[in-house]
């Protein structure tokens, strides 16, 4: 084996890590959520992202930025907008200065919905990062998290 090879072992190593890390914490969520609000991680984070939008330039995202904020595909954005629109806690509407964009806000009963389940999910994700903390292989990921300028700040 080279230098290389074992660089590039410990890197896929790594993102191994960093990808159970990543989904027990969805799965520790998600169930969290699902279980008090009836809502998935994915809708909690959709309505979190549209929730921090303002009126005025640039305080609105257009659906491929709200997919990139999300990690989704646009077409799944849209589905996903489709289905909290649905059950009534977002609102879409067409820009005021150009017709083709279309603009996404949390109605008042996805605010209050939101407000219920930010501690809920807040909570999980404490919870799902102490018991990855006490796995030897995820430790340093959970320490990396909790350190990021974001966490801290």
């Amino acid at each position: 084996m080279t230098a290389t090879d074992s660089a590039l072992t410990a890197l896929s190593q790594g993102w191994c890590a960093l990808s159970l890390l990543h989904g027990r914490i969805e799965a520790h969520i998600e169930r969290a959520l699902q279980a008090a609000h009836g809502l998935s991680v994915r809708e909690y984070s959709l309505l979190d992202v549209l929730s921090r939008q303002h009126s005025g330039v640039g305080g609105h995202l257009r659906m491929h930025q709200v997919a990139d904020a999300v990690v989704l595909s646009q077409s799944a954005t849209t589905r996903l907008v489709s289905r909290l629109e649905d059950r009534g806690l977002l609102n879409r509407y067409l820009c005021a200065t150009d017709r083709r964009g279309i603009y996404t806000d949390v109605s008042p009963a996805g605010l209050a919905l939101l407000a219920e389940a930010r501690p809920t999910n807040d909570t999980a994700l404490r919870e799902a990062l102490d018991e990855a903390a006490r796995k030897p292989e995820l430790a340093p990921l959970v320490a990396a998290v909790k350190n990021t300028p974001a966490a801290t700040g």
